[in-house]
């Protein structure tokens, strides 16, 4: 029964050299297995000629396993290894048969059917293993082509998620370079409001200049006449009073250019610097400073400032020209809430907007309160978004405590909390870390 192995080799390397006769393995391998296929009858012949049942059942059995061993270990057959092994069964009985018909030739003899019989049911497993191998190799090509039409669908959506991408980012470099248009925009609109502010801020210390120096030149005059008459005493006191003029003239030029500085550091982009700044000095130049632009607007209108400013407060580690900024949306706020409430309060009302800093822990708590209208509950949560204002259309952007919210809590990483009763006033209490 050596048949059914030489058989079984003889279709094994028949059905591989079919299966990669249109692969780059075929160049390879498709002479070396039609030559194997050759030899494997020859030898068959051969073994069957010269050599008894026993023998030759042996010898196939070894060379099958030989064959098998050999194309298992190479790559190019790694797909095949069901088939391949299918053909172990076979071997073994062979190799069992030619053994037993060697060594029990009576036994063998005896039981030849059966020992036939399991050389066939293992010759048939090989075929049945080959069908389950056909249908496994083609669900596995179905997986790939199924795969493969993944992969491009994945190609394709992952080139479609790229240019959303680069078009988001482009959308998003348009809303920030917006987003700076609008914060320049509010802070020139918010100094546009100050204008008049400013002015009269301005205009106190120059009379001051212009009184003082028209005093000075007074005594100019009269030293002159000390000075031809020689009396060096009166001279001298004249000279003392001028001293003390130019002294007052340097003091509020300064303070003129101070307010000048300050609306021009506030009408510029931020540094982002942080740098060691006096709160109190801030707070009081901004709350005058804001006053005096709504009193512009409306003559009638005045209001009492209180301003508890702790002398004692340290310096802290900001951005002065953001918290400037901050601080002065939060007095417009105040005094434009006390300023409505006025109008419907009656003659009894009085508008009072109070400042006050203090030193909490590591940090310096700023609090602005007023008695103004006050902010309704159902909008508290809403009223540090972007774009949302309280305030009639012309009359407010919605920025300023969305942009007061980023300086003083992102920026900053402060705080800012709001205590408010409608129609009693609102309570701004901001923090800032000294460091």
């Amino acid at each position: 029964m050596d048949f059914f192995c030489f058989l079984a080799a003889f279709l094994l390397l028949l059905r591989l050299r079919r299966e990669i006769r249109f692969s780059q393995l075929s160049i390879k391998w498709g002479r070396m297995l039609l030559f194997g296929s050759f030899a494997i009858v020859g030898l068959y012949f051969f073994f069957h000629e010269f050599f008894d049942d026993d023998i030759s059942n042996i010898v196939a059995g070894f060379l099958l396993v030989g064959l098998i061993t050999y194309l298992r270990k190479e790559p190019d057959f790694k797909a095949f290894d069901i088939l391949l092994f299918a053909h172990y069964p076979l071997a073994i009985v062979a190799i069992f048969n030619g053994f037993t018909e060697l060594a029990f030739s009576k036994f063998y003899a005896e039981n030849d059917d059966y020992f036939q019989i399991a050389q066939l049911v293992a010759f048939g497993w090989i075929f049945a293993r080959l069908s389950t191998s056909k249908k496994q190799r083609e669900e596995i090509k179905r997986v790939n082509e199924r795969r493969s039409e993944l992969e491009a669908l994945v190609a394709e959506r992952t080139v479609e998620l790229t240019q959303q991408k680069n078009e988001l980012q482009e959308t998003i470099k348009e809303l920030q370079a917006t987003q700076a248009q609008l914060i320049q925009q509010e802070k020139l609109a918010s100094l546009g409001e100050l204008t008049a502010g400013i002015a009269h801020e301005i205009q106190n210390p120059l009379n001051f200049v212009n009184n003082f120096s028209e005093v000075s030149m007074e005594l100019i005059d009269e030293m002159q006449e000390e000075l031809t008459k020689g009396d060096t005493e009166e001279v001298l006191a004249i000279a003392s009073d001028i001293k003390q003029n130019l002294e007052k003239i340097r003091h509020h030029g300064k303070r003129a250019d101070g307010i000048v500085k300050g609306m021009l550091q506030h009408s510029r982009a931020s540094s982002n610097v942080k740098e060691p700044t006096n709160i109190n000095t801030i707070a009081d130049e901004y709350f005058r400073l804001a006053y005096h632009g709504l009193r512009a607007k409306d003559k009638s209108f005045n209001a009492e400032l209180i301003a508890n400013l702790d002398a004692e407060l340290p310096m802290a580690n900001i951005v002065s020209q953001d918290v400037g900024r901050v601080l002065l949306n939060m007095f417009t706020n105040a005094f434009y809430a006390v300023h409505e409430r006025k109008k419907t309060a009656g003659p009894e009302f009085k508008p009072v907007v109070e400042v006050s800093t203090r030193q909490v822990a590591s940090a310096i708590e700023v609090r602005i309160k007023d008695n103004g209208t006050g902010i309704p509950d159902s909008i508290k949560d809403k009223i540090m978004q972007p774009f949302f204002t309280t305030k009639p259309a012309g009359e407010g952007t919605g920025l300023g405590l969305s942009l007061s919210y980023d300086i003083i809590v992102k920026a900053h990483k402060g705080t800012i909390n709001i205590n408010s009763a409608e129609g009693q006033g609102t309570e701004f209490v901001i923090t800032l870390p000294l460091k």
